[in-house]
């Protein structure tokens, strides 16, 4: 039977820019269906946590401007559990804020923090880890993240470091940690998976609210103060204006900033569960399906010749030709066109600026 105290918060706020042109402003990645099996990534996400909280216990922590999408997205979703940020402020604030919703209906709450945009391909094996976190916040005061086992040396995600020695009492899966570090340069991401014990940090958390309220309380002190002065005000019809003035006063700090990193009592799974942040082109390339030339293509009409390795998207409909092409993303979206080579997708970047500048906002 579920757990009536598991709660789930889903941070949906991002904007996806390294996804450009396919994410836009309007509707970034999460809402997106980059894989071209008929559900967007924030829909995966949501149907993966059904399995584990009730549905009214699930929480989408958004973009005021995004609402409607969400609403549209998310068939059944209680008007209460999507929560609209005024402003984007990194995941501190929005957890925080979150986090008193939940406390003025359920202050024995048992909280898995995940972001909406991530791609999980071992469903099964991720709900086995989550089920064995929540099992241990229930019972203890501690704060439990999910690490990805790395598979080659990235330098676009951030790690952890755990204890080798240092173990959970009666659980030797669950490892001590030593140090959150930020993205590393290729030398330094070498040295950290040689070493063996760092892990990809995935921004997935599991706590008690009691537990992660105890942390912001003595290690973010001026951001839990803000959202505490409306205890009052949540789920009231002042909610709104109290968080349009909260978030003025609130800087953007990160969750792994602000807490994780201070924190004696943090602890982490080492996890694998077919994991990708699918945070770019060749993110997304990696776990899509390809064809014998080493083609990931999306769109029914792309007739391809002396062409290998490419990411190609384009609209259902569209008949495309492609010749001559090797190692190219090739990306139709509405009314953008972008071909460039996997290699230097980092340029995208500057591809943004540049039209921001040249034609303004309207194709961000």
């Amino acid at each position: 039977m579920m757990d009536k105290n598991n709660y789930c918060i889903i941070m949906a706020g991002g904007v996806g820019s390294r996804f450009w042109p396919m994410s836009r402003l309007s509707k970034p990645k999460q809402f997106l269906d980059v894989l071209g099996i008929g559900q967007s990534l924030i829909q995966m996400t949501y149907n993966r946590f059904k399995t584990i909280c009730p549905q009214e216990n699930i929480y989408i922590v958004t973009n005021a401007i995004y609402k409607d999408l969400v609403k549209q997205q998310l068939e059944g979703i209680p008007e209460k559990c999507i929560i609209t940020e005024p402003a984007r402020r990194n995941t501190a604030p929005c957890i925080t804020y979150a986090n008193f919703k939940i406390l003025s209906e359920n202050e024995n709450a048992n909280i898995i923090v995940a972001p909406s945009d991530h791609l999980i391909l071992n469903e099964a094996e991720f709900l086995r880890i989550v089920n064995k976190a929540l099992a241990i916040t229930k019972e203890q005061n501690v704060l439990v993240t999910l690490g990805i086992k790395p598979s080659y040396p990235n330098t676009g995600y951030g790690y952890i470091q755990y204890s080798k020695e240092d173990s959970m009492p009666k659980d030797n899966d669950i490892k001590k940690v030593k140090l959150f570090t930020e993205k590393p340069d290729i030398e330094m991401a070498k040295k950290f998976i040689e070493s063996g014990d760092f892990l990809w940090n995935a921004g997935i958390f599991v706590w008690s609210l009691s537990a992660i309220n105890k942390a912001l309380q003595q290690y973010l002190p001026e951001v839990y103060n803000i959202f505490l002065e409306g205890m009052d005000y949540y789920n009231t019809e002042k909610e709104e204006s109290f968080i349009d003035e909260a978030y003025t006063s609130c800087s953007a700090i990160s969750i792994d900033y602000g807490v994780m990193e201070k924190a004696g009592n943090v602890y982490v799974i080492p996890s694998d569960f077919g994991w990708s942040d699918v945070g770019t082109w060749n993110a997304l390339y990696q776990v899509r399906e390809k064809d014998a030339n080493g083609n990931s293509i999306v769109g029914k009409n792309v007739m391809t010749y002396d062409t290998k390795n490419c990411i190609v998207t384009m609209p259902k409909d569209k008949l495309v030709i492609l010749q001559g092409l090797e190692e190219y993303i090739v990306v139709d979206s509405d009314d953008i066109l972008m071909i460039c080579k996997k290699d230097e997708e980092q340029r995208v970047k500057q591809f943004l600026t540049d039209v921001e500048v040249n034609t303004g906002v309207e194709y961000l």
